[in-house]
């Protein structure tokens, strides 16, 4: 059984997945520009609907912390059984937003752990509950983990061990653009680039190498250097380099969701 508070959680962690589908323009992701193509229309439909599929299995992650009372292997074992049971009611449901439910799972399992801890403190106590193994994981490797092993990337596994140092760059970034003066969609997307600056993306390590992790990495910095979205020249830069990641087709999944971890623990205050 779920309580009001895990529900609550569930629902601040999917408006902040659905917030991130809807900001503009994300460099090589999907967003709502892409609604004027037929075959974009459905994908990004498609990440919308599916993204209200994650509710229940984040509710029941953040009841089995609260049961838990602490980080623990039984915790950890069984947020991944929960993790992977939604895994397929979200294919179910359309597919996409892995790297998101595994964000997403281990914040709102911290925060209901940590209920009156900052949005930082929750972010780092991940690293306890990620530290023990999951005993009921397969044994496969996924193509994430087999690339982070090929080029020595932290990866999802990675940044969760180490309380998600990404999600709290871009929980700075959103406080700096906003006292800057930045609109909030702006101040969102200096949130994404700067997790896109640093972030050894796995997804873009499998499809463009190092050479275009470094290219995108390199983007990213240059539209931070060029004064952010808010300005001109970084306006600008940015439009520049969503049409060269769109004309190469890479795409900064792994960015994207260690995003909407963040969005998610900046809402906290508000429930």
């Amino acid at each position: 059984m779920t309580s009001r508070e895990d529900d609550a959680l569930a629902r601040a962690a999917v408006a902040a997945l659905t917030g991130q589908l809807a900001l503009a323009p994300k460099p090589g992701l999907p967003d709502p520009r892409d609604l004027d193509a037929r075959s974009t229309r459905r994908e990004h439909d498609s990440l919308r609907w599916s993204a209200k599929a994650l509710a229940p299995g984040l509710a029941a992650m953040a009841a089995a912390a609260r049961r838990a009372g602490g980080a623990t292997p039984t915790l950890r074992a069984e947020l991944g059984a929960i993790g992977r049971c939604t895994e397929h009611s979200v294919g179910l449901a359309g597919g996409g937003h892995k790297g998101a439910l595994w964000a997403l799972g281990f914040l709102v399992a911290a925060a209901a752990l940590n209920p009156r801890a900052e949005a930082h403190e929750i972010a780092a106590h991940t690293r306890k509950i990620a530290a023990f193994n999951d005993k009921g994981a397969t044994r496969r490797p996924s193509r994430g983990s087999s690339i982070s092993v090929k080029y020595g990337a932290a990866g999802a596994r990675g940044e969760a061990r180490a309380g998600f140092p990404h999600v709290r760059r871009a929980l700075d970034a959103l406080t700096t653009a906003r006292k800057a003066g930045a609109t909030e969609n702006q101040a969102r997307l200096d949130a994404l680039l700067t997790v896109m600056s640093t972030l050894q993306d796995t997804e873009l390590l499998y499809t463009a190498g190092p050479f275009g992790l470094r290219h995108v990495q390199a983007g990213a910095r240059g539209v931070l250097e060029a004064g952010g979205t808010a300005t001109q020249a970084g306006a600008e830069a940015l439009v520049a380099l969503d049409a060269d990641l769109r004309d190469r087709g890479w795409s900064p999944r792994g960015s994207a969701g260690l995003l909407t971890g963040a969005l998610f623990l900046d809402a906290l205050p508000a429930l």
